[in-house]
């Protein structure tokens, strides 16, 4: 076959790349005189001509022309069959692509979850990749989720449990013993070595004493989902075995954020969690059952004295859930806050008074009987600058405590919303403790929480004084507390490091 004196030209013209690597490379070395050459660049331009002659060889200058070629021709068929501009009608729509741009370049202000970054209110739920598979299951056994760090079985603690429910627990004790009970914890608490104890290993986030009177166990939950037990009246013998009264379950694969545990019924203790799960521990059937889950955070968790089967749910984005137990369901639905709701807690002589804590800057009273699902209206409201961590209503339900980031103790009468005062306290925890929330102790005259300086702060209510409670046993900062219910000047306070001091009557 003849070819046209143009394709002929070209054909016998143009270079293979064999023939062009080994121009470029003679051309290279021809313009540079060999004496300046070295070794290296020697070696380079060897390099270049084999990688040019391996090109060459493998063809692969025509196979990507003729593999663009083939997708510019399936596009442009795809595009021209009506069929297929039908499906392309049809399709579901792609998500859109989303550029993150920050607060400042859109000119918007700060909000609370993008403000001081040492602000321990900002815990950000996370997964442990170092908790057992049992913690991430909807149900499981309490031998599944035992870790055994201590003793080698939890039995001694399950019995103690159903020993104390058994015997009444502190049911037998009336709720006003405590009305007038003459004890000054300024002068008259002691903190002894052996009531010092590491219950976890990690951040503790929430503590509580079981409500029974005959005996003494501290319950408090970390950082990485381990709940633990403390039985300080463990003892050594045929009922006990060995071990040190320690016992510590993987319940959750995030944070835990609340404890709670009914006085009137000790053998189902609830926990809460960043995970999303609300956990019942069965003492009677030995199981950690997941009562209800949410993809929403839940950051706080209470029941009321006078209901065993309802527990109210603080969870993200400021919204209270009412779970009952005998539904398995939720049963109301409130919003009442622009952002995370800390602390839920119930007024011992008006059950109807609910107090809840917020991110969002406020402490809320409200009243159960004429709250709506949206836009409800508080009763009364403590106004802080900074995110508020806790708001705690007295024993006798006659005040309201708040513990604000804004350095301030807020002390509020709630007959009288004029009657407000705070304290000036130091709240900088920073990230690495936990917030300090205010507790009563067992009457209205004093509040409790930790102090920077590793001290236990207690506030006079009656003339806002603040008493350092020291002890050469405490090696770091207290952050979290908790008052026994039915034991006059026993108190737990837990830190950062999993620890757990028990003050005493001394």
């Amino acid at each position: 076959m003849q070819l046209p004196k143009r394709a002929f030209f070209l054909h016998i013209f143009a270079p293979s790349s064999s023939h062009f690597a080994h121009a470029r490379a003679s051309s290279v070395t021809e313009m540079a005189p060999k004496k300046t050459l070295t070794d290296y660049e020697r070696r380079r331009l060897e390099n270049i001509r084999r990688n040019d002659e391996m090109i060459a060889a493998l063809n692969l200058h025509s196979k990507a022309s003729a593999l663009s070629a083939s997708l510019k021709r399936g596009y442009s068929k795809a595009f021209s069959s009506p069929t297929a501009s039908k499906k392309l009608k049809h399709s579901p729509p792609r998500s859109p692509v989303v550029i993150r741009r920050s607060l400042r370049t859109r000119g918007l202000p700060p909000t609370a979850a993008s403000g001081n970054p040492h602000d321990s209110s900002q815990v950000q739920p996370f997964q442990s990749p170092n908790l057992p598979p049992a913690c991430k299951l909807e149900q499981m056994g309490t031998r599944d989720a035992f870790v055994l760090e201590g003793p080698a079985t939890d039995r001694p603690l399950l019995n103690a449990i159903l020993e104390s429910a058994a015997a009444g627990g502190g049911m037998e004790v009336r709720s006003d013993h405590f009305g007038d009970c003459r004890f000054d914890p300024r002068s008259s608490m002691e903190l002894k070595p052996e009531n010092v104890a590491r219950v976890v290993s990690e951040r503790i986030l929430c503590v509580q004493f079981l409500p029974c009177s005959n005996r003494t166990v501290v319950v408090v939950g970390n950082k990485i989902g381990n709940l633990g037990f403390w039985d300080v009246d463990f003892g050594e013998g045929e009922e006990h075995g060995d071990g040190n009264g320690i016992y510590i379950y993987a319940a959750h694969s995030a944070p835990i954020s609340g404890i709670s545990v009914h006085p009137f019924s000790m053998t189902k203790i609830f926990t809460a969690s960043y995970d999303g799960f609300l956990r019942m521990m069965d003492v009677n059937k030995e199981t950690f059952n997941a009562t209800y889950s949410t993809e929403n955070c839940i950051f706080s968790i209470h029941q009321r004295s006078c209901d065993i089967n309802a527990l109210y749910v603080g969870e993200g984005g400021g919204m209270v859930k009412l779970w009952d137990e005998r539904s398995g369901k939720i049963s109301g639905s409130w919003n009442l806050h622009k952002d995370r709701i800390n602390t839920v807690d119930f007024n011992p002589e008006n059950l109807n008074l609910m107090a809840t804590s917020s991110t969002d800057g406020t402490a809320c009273i409200w009243d159960l009987r004429s709250i709506k699902k949206y836009q409800s209206k508080q009763l009364k409201m403590v106004q802080h600058k900074r995110a508020v961590h806790s708001a705690y209503f007295s024993p006798s339900g006659v005040y309201l405590a708040t513990t604000s980031f804004d350095d301030r103790i807020g002390i509020l009468s709630v007959s009288d919303p004029t009657d407000l005062s705070m304290v000036r306290h130091n709240n900088q925890t920073g990230r690495w403790l936990s917030s300090f929330r205010a507790i009563w102790g067992w009457d209205d005259s004093f509040l409790f929480l930790g102090n920077m300086e590793r001290t236990v702060d207690i506030i006079s209510t009656s003339n806002r004084t603040i008493t350092a409670l020291e002890s050469p046993e405490i090696t770091s900062i207290p952050c979290r507390f908790a008052a026994h219910p039915f034991q006059i000047g026993t108190l737990a306070c837990s830190t950062a490091g999993g620890k757990v001091f028990l003050w005493t009557k001394s």
